[in-house]
């Protein structure tokens, strides 16, 4: 099973999501709207922070995953 990791941080108002290990990220891609693709050696996409992302001081943050077939 493929493990996701999320962090958010209140203080800086970043969500960041890795779907690949961390330890392999080589290079950032702005796109545009406030969002930076992380990519590993080969350029495949292995996570992404948003910027400016905030919830209420009180209410959780909640992440719902789908899978889909490719």
């Amino acid at each position: 099973m493929a493990e996701v990791k999320v962090f958010y941080d209140r203080v800086g108002n970043t969500l960041t999501v890795w779907f690949g290990d961390p330890h392999d990220e080589h290079i950032c891609e702005e796109t545009g709207d406030e969002v930076i693709l992380i990519k590993d050696q080969s350029g495949r996409v292995i996570g992404f922070e948003r910027l400016n992302f905030s919830i209420a001081a009180l209410e959780p943050l909640r992440v719902a995953f789908e899978t889909v077939a490719v």
